[in-house]
């Protein structure tokens, strides 16, 4: 067997060592469970960490599953239908609200589109699956920083901040107060900050250890959408989103 086909095989072996029951470990768990040394599972965590495989708490040390897996994992839940079990979830959004509804996740520093159910309105938001916007001045991308581990939050951070409107949040001690407001909230919303003349408002869809796998949210023209009506349907939409991550984690187990 070649090198470079076994370091393949010790990359997954660490990866493999996460599990239900185990979704943290530290660098001497891994090598303890795997057989191998310490020296050699620090490269390979490296170069996972790298990747976004693996995330390292800097506070506790413990590594944990990163978010490449989570994009992963929606690969594979795409394949199973993922639109199929979050669509009731929309419909009802979408007729409840009578506004663009849209399903997301977030890759790097910009927000992925996976699903979009447009307003049944005349003025309406045009979106489409596929499209990325900027996290840091969008509901969705908001929603899901506010719930993400501070070294991702941290790594959006240091992309910058254009100023796509006079209304785009470009300060981190300003954004960070906002991502402690949304995690009491339960929700987020985005004021023209990245369009002008659009507004939308977020709920995170988690996993059991609270952290987001993806985001739902109800978008439309500020004229209608206004911050007291987000502030109104937050809640609702809150609500929506936990159901789904119950589904979602439903499928998980089943699967």
């Amino acid at each position: 067997m070649s090198e470079s086909i076994r370091a393949v095989e010790r990359a997954l072996d660490v990866l493999m060592c996460f599990s239900i029951t185990t979704p943290e470990l530290t660098m001497t768990q891994i090598a303890d469970k795997i057989g191998i040394n310490k020296s050699t599972v620090h490269r390979l965590l490296a170069t996972l960490e790298a990747k976004r495989f693996v995330q390292r708490d800097p506070h506790t040390g413990m590594y944990t599953p990163g978010n490449r897996l989570l994009q992963m994992a929606y690969l594979t839940l795409e394949k199973n239908n993922l639109s199929e079990i979050a669509a009731p979830h929309m419909r009802r959004l979408n007729e409840v609200h009578r506004e663009t509804i849209t399903l997301s996740i977030l890759d790097g520093s910009e927000v992925v589109y996976l699903s979009v159910l447009e307003s049944p309105q005349k003025v309406k938001l045009a979106a489409k699956p596929g499209q990325r916007l900027p996290a840091f001045c969008t509901a969705s991308g908001k929603v899901m920083m506010a719930f993400s581990d501070d070294a991702v939050v941290q790594k959006i951070f240091g992309v910058g901040f254009p100023e796509y409107t006079k209304f785009t949040v470009r300060n981190t001690d300003t954004l960070v107060h906002v991502f402690h407001l949304v995690r009491e909230r339960g929700f987020a919303y985005s004021e023209q900050e990245f369009e002008e003349g659009v507004n939308a408002v977020a709920a995170p869809i988690l996993d059991k250890n609270r952290k987001p796998l993806a985001a739902i949210a109800v978008a439309g023209p500020a004229y209608r959408l206004t911050i007291e009506r987000m502030l109104e349907i937050g809640p609702f939409v809150a609500a929506v989103g936990k159901e789904l991550s119950e589904d979602l984690e439903s499928l998980v187990i089943t699967n």
